[in-house]
């Protein structure tokens, strides 16, 4: 038998571990030769921990799976009270596109051989062949956009590094991934390493750097482990080292472990955490990509990032661009969590309507009350009630409803939200989080929690200071701590004012 038991740290955080070491137990016990493997997770965390077996006619999953479920696994499995069914066949599957995901849960994270077998290095292979201006062109006019935010092209910020004259270039891979209710970067990283590994080598191909960092959080113990597993054994390969698979040029990487810093996901301010620096924002210019890691070129891209850069070397820029709506092309990875019924990953095409992605994919709430509102983009990300849940999941529908895709972290809400407590807390996390470079957010974020505690008292005269504060911020901040904080505090207020009265405050208690 082969059984597959995600080592995926949600899973393993809802029991995955003490299920994979029963099914060895029972296994010995019963004299049945098993294969147990560490796969990464399917995305479906209501499932989890979601074990697999393989039969003749595909993978059959089972969950989500207790220790005291296994013995049945060995008996009749389809009529285990557990059983799903096909695991491909799932109804969350089945709707979404998986390219940058295609691999995590389906392989076994750190076996070479098996990411070869699912398209893996075929990108990395054709680079090889090509010119690095030509690597730069093909994922430019792949439509490719950061993933971590900011939305910017990618081939852009590729092309100006591969123009910069310099002894030395860096590729940093951002995953300090730092917003509440996201998590696609870890998974990625603990489900399909070689992925990320094969698009920073191509980076560094393309634009002439020869070293790259993976820069992420310390609560990500896992992940860190698996990243420097796949380097080790990709660099034992001959993937990574002074002749990247035999082509005489040189691309090496290594895994840099942050102190826990939120703002350290804002680039300059990262650089300098990984120079060993205080990790506080730079003002721009000069440009990263001009002067960045030790004042050198460097290209910072979000480890989704670099992770869709293979299956559009490998597939083409055309195919890669085809997904999507308007100026948003490829696939997008919803995270979404919160009070859901559904919560997980999600890899789908730009477009759905964000009415789609709640009630369709999410199931709704997770308590059964109607949902009040969606907080897109983390923590940072604007409050969307349901009168706009018909628009589109893009950078460009959200921005023209004042919000922000940001990491595509979704937290649900139902109706007994107060909504003046989540523009606090917004207000609470910046200050908390605030490097202290820029009065805007540093002083700002402060007086923003004063103010907000004012109109929570009742004094209304609090909502015009509370305005002008966000539009200081929003113009006057550094980065985008201070500058995105005002997305969430003026969404709530603008969508739920009943929420600042003082009548309401009053119903309530």
């Amino acid at each position: 038998m082969k059984i597959y038991v995600p080592g995926d740290a949600a899973a393993k955080a809802l029991g995955a571990d003490d299920v994979a070491r029963a099914v060895v137990t029972e296994a010995a016990a019963r004299g049945v030769e098993v294969t147990v493997v560490r796969n990464g997770s399917r995305g479906m965390i209501w499932l989890e921990p979601l074990v697999e077996i393989v039969t003749d006619q595909g993978r059959m999953g089972f969950g989500p799976m207790l220790v005291a479920d296994v013995p049945a696994l060995f008996g009749d499995a389809e009529a285990h009270p557990k059983a799903l069914g096909l695991v491909e066949e799932l109804p969350w599957m089945k709707r979404q596109t998986r390219l940058t995901f295609a691999r995590v849960g389906v392989i076994d994270p750190l076996s070479l051989a098996e990411y070869e077998l699912h398209h893996g290095l075929k990108g990395l292979r054709r680079a090889i062949a090509m010119e690095p201006a030509a690597i730069v062109q093909e994922v430019t006019d792949s439509g490719l956009r950061g993933r971590g935010g900011a939305g910017f092209p990618t081939g852009i910020k590729w092309k100006t590094v591969h123009d910069a004259q310099a002894p030395q270039k860096y590729i940093v891979c951002n995953a300090d991934e730092g917003d509440s209710a996201t998590f696609a970067d870890r998974m990625l990283m603990e489900g399909d390493p070689f992925t990320l590994v094969e698009g920073m080598a191509i980076a560094g191909l393309a634009v002439g750097a020869t070293k790259g960092y993976i820069y992420t959080r310390s609560e990500y113990p896992d992940a860190v482990s698996q990243m420097q597993k796949a380097i080790e054994i990709a660099r034992a390969a001959g993937v990574l080292g002074a002749s990247v698979l035999g082509s005489g040029r040189a691309f090496d990487m290594e895994v840099r472990v942050g102190a826990g810093a939120y703002v350290c996901g804002e680039e300059t301010s990262l650089l300098n955490s990984l120079e060993g620096k205080r990790g506080v924002v730079r003002a721009k210019p000069p440009l990263p990509a001009l002067e960045g890691f030790m004042g050198r070129p460097t290209v910072v891209n979000n480890v989704i990032s670099l992770a869709s850069v293979p299956v559009i070397m490998d597939r083409g820029a055309a195919f890669y661009k085809h997904f999507g709506m308007g100026r948003s092309h490829g696939t997008m990875a919803l995270q979404i969590a919160g009070n859901v019924r559904f919560g997980g990953l999600f890899e789908t095409a730009f477009g759905l309507s964000l009415g789609e992605i709640v009630d369709d994919i999410g199931g709704g709430t997770a308590s059964g009350r109607p949902v009040k509102a969606v907080q897109v983009g983390g923590p940072l990300g604007a409050w969307f009630p349901r009168e706009l849940f018909d628009t589109p999941f893009t950078y460009e529908d959200f921005a023209a409803k004042g919000g922000l895709i940001g990491h595509a972290g979704l937290t649900i809400a139902d109706d007994t939200v107060d909504m003046l407590k989540m523009a606090r807390f917004a207000m609470e996390f910046c200050a908390i989080e605030s490097c202290g470079k820029c009065t805007p957010c540093r002083i700002g974020a402060v007086r923003g929690v004063e103010t907000l505690d004012r109109i929570g008292g009742g004094d209304a005269s609090g909502i015009p200071l509370l305005t002008d504060l966000c539009e200081t911020m929003k113009s006057g901040s550094l980065c985008a701590l201070g500058g995105f904080t005002p997305y969430p505090v003026m969404s709530a207020l603008t969508h739920f004012p009943d929420d600042f009265t003082a009548t309401h405050k009053e119903a309530a208690e």
